[in-house]
C-alpha cells in the first residue's frame, strides 16, 4: 500500500478539502483508496453502520473513495465539550471525558490503537490519503503527534504541504514549516499548495521563484476558493474563535 499524508500549515488551511478531491480523484481511477485520520477534534461527527461516531470530514471522504465510513479511519475522535476538556471517542466508542493535559499523558498508550488501524487498512486498499491535524510543527507538541507526521514514519508515506492565503502571511506559512521540519521528514514532501485564491492567478506568477529561493520542494501552484464547496470547519475551534469573538468593543 501506498501512503500519501495532506499537511496544513495550520487549521482550516484546506487539509479536509484536498484530501477528499485527491480520495475522488484516485477513485474514479479505480484505484482501492481509502481516506484516515489518525486524530480528529470536531463536534461534526457522523455515526457509522457499527453504532460508532467518527468525524463528518472522514465520513464525506469514504464517499468519495466509494467506501462504507468505518472507525478504521478515523479510530480517535476529540468531541470539545469547553474551553478545557473533549469527550474522547475511541474506534466510534465513547470513553469519557478528560482535559488536554490528561489527553496528552495517554497519547503513547493511544497510539497502538492508530497502528492497527493503519495495519487492516493496509490489507484492504492500495492508497491511504491520510489527512493532518493542525500543523505538523507544533515544537511543544511533536512528541505527543498522532496525526501528522509519526504516522507518515509509520507508513514510510509522502506528503503534500497546504497553506492558506486568506490568513496572509502566505510565505512565511510555508517557509516556515519547511524550516521547522527534520531533514528527515523534508525529503518525504511532493510539494505545496496555496488554497483558498481569489482574484487573477498572474499576480501571484512569482510565487515560484520567492518558494524556490528558500524552500526545496516543488511548488504545486494554487487552487481557487470555491464557496460552493467549502466543507464545515475541523481540527480546532479555531473558526468558532474567529467569527464569535469575545472581547469588548472599543
Amino acid at each position: 500500500m501506498r501512503a500519501l499524508s495532506v499537511l496544513g500549515t495550520s487549521s482550516n488551511s484546506g487539509k479536509s478539502w484536498i484530501t477528499t478531491a485527491l480520495c475522488r480523484l484516485l477513485s474514479r481511477k479505480g484505484i482501492r483508496v481509502a481516506p484516515f485520520k489518525a486524530q480528529n477534534m470536531s463536534n461534526n461527527s457522523f455515526v457509522t453502520m457499527e453504532g460508532g461516531e467518527i468525524g463528518r470530514a472522514q465520513a464525506v471522504q469514504a464517499e468519495a473513495c466509494r467506501i462504507i465510513p468505518s472507525a478504521l479511519i478515523n479510530p480517535i475522535l476529540l468531541k470539545p465539550t469547553g474551553k478545557s476538556g473533549s469527550q474522547l471517542i475511541v474506534g466510534g466508542v465513547a470513553q469519557g471525558h478528560l482535559t488536554a493535559r490528561e489527553f496528552y499523558a495517554r497519547t503513547e498508550e493511544l497510539w497502538p490503537v492508530v497502528v492497527r488501524a493503519l495495519e487492516q487498512l493496509r490489507a484492504q486498499h492500495d492508497v491511504l490519503i491520510l489527512e493532518g491535524a493542525g500543523s505538523p510543527v507544533e515544537l511543544n507538541l511533536l512528541k505527543r503527534d498522532l496525526a501528522n507526521l509519526r504516522p507518515i514514519r509509520y507508513l514510510d508515506a509522502k506528503w503534500v504541504l497546504v497553506a492558506d492565503i486568506e490568513r496572509g502571511g502566505v510565505f512565511a506559512q510555508l517557509a516556515g514549516t519547511w524550516q521547522l521540519l527534520t531533514r528527515e521528514d523534508q525529503q518525504r514532501g511532493l510539494g505545496m499548495l496555496v488554497n483558498k485564491f481569489r482574484g487573477d492567478p498572474s499576480l501571484f506568477s512569482g510565487a515560484r521563484q520567492c518558494l524556490a529561493e528558500r524552500v526545496d520542494m516543488p511548488y504545486l501552484g494554487v487552487v481557487p476558493f470555491r464557496e460552493d464547496l467549502q466543507p464545515e470547519s475541523e481540527d480546532s475551534l479555531c473558526r468558532d474563535a474567529e467569527e464569535g469573538g469575545s472581547g469588548k468593543k472599543l
